[in-house]
């Protein structure tokens, strides 16, 4: 069964534009379903997680890719080839008004995007295809949500959940990802990841991971660059006007996934997640995660942070949307209360014409309720396809 992705209405605009398309993301979220559902069988598929094409790319990359002289052809995995992109490159430049033909996937950023911007700059559309956002998805109690996630296997199969899950931390957090940065201690790896899970929509102290996992500073934030570009968490900075301060305040760290988040601090199942000590820091996370979504499969660069007074008043999420802030809170209750709005009331107060007037309250009410100050409370089953339409 093939679920309609969001990320379609920008890729075929950039289909009829762009000699090559890379979608990116993490391992698993759909890259490879996605381009060949939307190509059909028009165009050639090589995946280079095959050791044989791989070689055959390497040692004859000419001989390889006249395969390809009359139609389009999807490249799996490149990161696994960089050095056939300059190739790639001489053949868009012979032929630079034949559109959509090089479709590439690839899922560790942070090494692949160096690679592109050498070799395919301005030639080449690049996207990210994160994770099902709820709106791609069935309807399902938030438990489940929790629970199962976003990733196309445990969200579509839920009696494949925990294989699954282990079997992806295994090979993509704890092998694949840890050996783009060569790393030798794996055991201190494995904790660093437990502990960032731990600290699942927190601020993230670097000096106090490594102080847990015993190992430097520097080491820390090496090692939470490469999930961040692995596609595993993102780092939410700070709201200040002053571009500098955002830059050198602490972060707050979401998991990208709630399932994973589940799997890592070791929740027993959805139900007990919620009802549990994380139970409002992965509801939070849930929330922030759909924000980035809603603008990554739009085509757009999500612009998120948060906001916190220094008497510890916060506001969870403040989003750019056509150059305006909008503020939401977050809260696990079905009971929205005047305590819950007093941080979105402050801050737009603050903040004046840089801000809309109201904020949203997102929490587990059963309708769009009107609250004090023009604020809004809405069911968190509805934020997603609220915030798609604001975009």
């Amino acid at each position: 069964m093939y679920l309609p992705r969001r990320l379609i209405f920008p890729f075929k605009q950039a289909l009829s534009s762009f000699p090559a398309l890379l979608i990116t993301g993490p391992r698993q979220s759909g890259k490879t379903t996605f381009l060949q559902h939307t190509m059909g069988n028009a165009c050639a598929y090589i995946s280079f997680d095959d050791p044989m094409s791989r070689d055959f790319a390497l040692s004859d990359p000419n001989g390889f890719l006249d395969q390809f002289d009359g139609e389009p052809v999807i490249l799996d995995e490149i990161q696994h080839v960089p050095d056939l992109l300059p190739y790639i490159k001489i053949r868009i430049d012979r032929n630079p008004d034949v559109h959509g033909k090089w479709l590439l996937t690839g899922s560790q950023q942070f090494h692949l995007m160096h690679q592109i911007s050498e070799s395919l700059a301005g030639r080449i559309a690049i996207m990210e295809l994160l994770p099902f956002s709820l709106t791609e998805l069935s309807p399902k109690p938030l438990a489940d949500v929790i629970w199962q996630g976003g990733y196309p296997v445990p969200a579509l199969h839920s009696d494949r959940l925990r294989l699954w899950m282990s079997s992806y931390i295994q090979t993509y957090l704890e092998r694949d990802v840890r050996q783009l940065i060569n790393v030798h201690d794996l055991r201190a790896f494995e904790l660093f990841i437990n502990l960032c899970a731990a600290n699942h929509s927190q601020t993230f102290h670097a000096a106090a991971l490594a102080r847990e996992a015993g190992v430097s500073q520097p080491t820390i934030k090496s090692w939470v660059g490469v999930l961040e570009a692995a596609y595993v968490v993102r780092l939410i900075p700070p709201w200040f006007k002053n571009y500098g301060k955002r830059l050198v305040k602490a972060p707050k760290l979401y998991f990208l996934d709630p399932a994973l988040a589940c799997a890592l601090s070791r929740q027993p199942d959805g139900k007990a997640a919620l009802a549990g000590a994380m139970g409002g820091a992965l509801f939070e996370g849930l929330i922030v995660s759909e924000a980035i979504k809603a603008f990554t499969h739009a085509g757009k660069k999500p612009e998120v942070y948060y906001w916190r007074t220094r008497d510890g008043m916060e506001v969870d999420l403040l989003i750019v949307v056509g150059g305006i802030l909008l503020p939401v809170e977050v809260k696990l209750t079905a009971t929205p209360r005047l305590n819950h709005i007093r941080p979105l009331t402050r801050l737009c107060r603050s903040l004046g014409d840089d801000i809309r007037p109201s904020g949203v309250l997102v929490c587990q009410c059963s309708q769009q309720t009107p609250m004090p100050d023009g604020h809004i409370a809405m069911p968190w089953q509805d934020f997603s396809g609220w915030l798609e339409s604001q975009i």
